[in-house]
């Protein structure tokens, strides 16, 4: 009954209570919503007026949103962000779903917002977390398919964010915007893995979220690319048969965020309906 009971008041949200989204497209605003209720909503994205649109529309549903034009690449405007949220009330949660794909950007902006803005928003939001702060990177699918050498992914972890972009294996990745994908998003497990240490010890917590094929805009522009054919034939060849939803999404960091994962810090949850899991055992080319 104790047990109950304090699982109850874990659950309810406290005032003052702030959560913090970047990027306002379709898991952003899945996310905000999710987890807004009760809460200041501080959402963050590098455009200015998709970012008015989706506070007046979050507004309008009743929820507590503040906009901050925020560009994660620049680590100076992830503080000026982090400021924000904390001087509107306690860091409960920080979300961070900004990033680049292939068919939307070179790989220099992957490499910029991917890798560079993941670790600017690690080290920043690591600075105000206090006890029960708990941050979710959303990565992807596509970092579980990178072949990095255990040097490679040990500097990648380690290394101080300013000077990541010297590093071999980032330097390596050239004009290949597909590379620049898989690289920078295997980059983002590996950043959360080597913080989980000094999140814990302000008892704070960080995980990632690895997404297989959802249906938000940045999909739709994968989908009609050259590799789309293939991305979507794989969804019926694992046995999922069709792409995932921002909701799901949505629930993933619902959980890693809430009391149900108290244990939980420095891993990653693949939210893929199987694909990784197909490609290993069963795929034949």
């Amino acid at each position: 009954m104790v047990d109950d009971q304090r699982e109850e008041r874990e659950e309810r949200s406290e005032p003052g209570d702030v959560v913090v989204v970047t990027g306002a497209g379709g898991m952003g605003v899945a996310i905000a919503r999710r987890l807004g209720s009760g809460r200041t909503v501080i959402l963050a994205d590098a455009s200015e007026q998709r970012l008015g649109e989706t506070v007046r529309a979050l507004s309008a549903e009743g929820y507590v949103v503040r906009g901050a034009v925020t560009d994660v690449a620049d680590r100076g405007s992830v503080e000026r962000l982090a400021a924000t949220a904390s001087g509107a009330g306690r860091v409960a949660a920080v979300v961070h779903t900004a990033g680049l794909s292939p068919a939307t950007a070179s790989a220099r902006a992957i490499v910029d917002v991917n890798l560079m803005g993941t670790a600017h928003v690690i080290d920043v939001f690591g600075t105000v977390a206090s006890r029960g702060t708990a941050l979710v990177c959303v990565s992807s699918m596509a970092g579980h398919y990178a072949t990095l050498s255990r040097e490679e992914e040990y500097a990648l972890a380690t290394t101080p964010t300013d000077g990541l972009l010297a590093l071999d294996v980032v330097a390596g990745i050239g004009d290949d915007a597909a590379s620049a994908y898989c690289v920078t998003k295997r980059s983002n497990h590996l950043r959360v893995q080597a913080a989980a240490l000094a999140w814990n010890l302000r008892g704070a917590r960080l995980n990632t979220v690895s997404p297989g094929v959802i249906s938000t805009a940045m999909a739709k522009a994968e989908a009609e690319s050259a590799s789309g054919e293939r991305m979507m034939r794989m969804l019926e060849d694992c046995g999922a048969g069709r792409t995932g939803t921002p909701a799901e999404i949505a629930d993933a960091v619902a959980f890693l965020t809430g009391p149900g994962s108290l244990y939980i810090t420095g891993t990653d949850l693949l939210v893929d309906g199987g694909q990784a899991a197909w490609i290993r055992c069963h795929r034949t080319a």
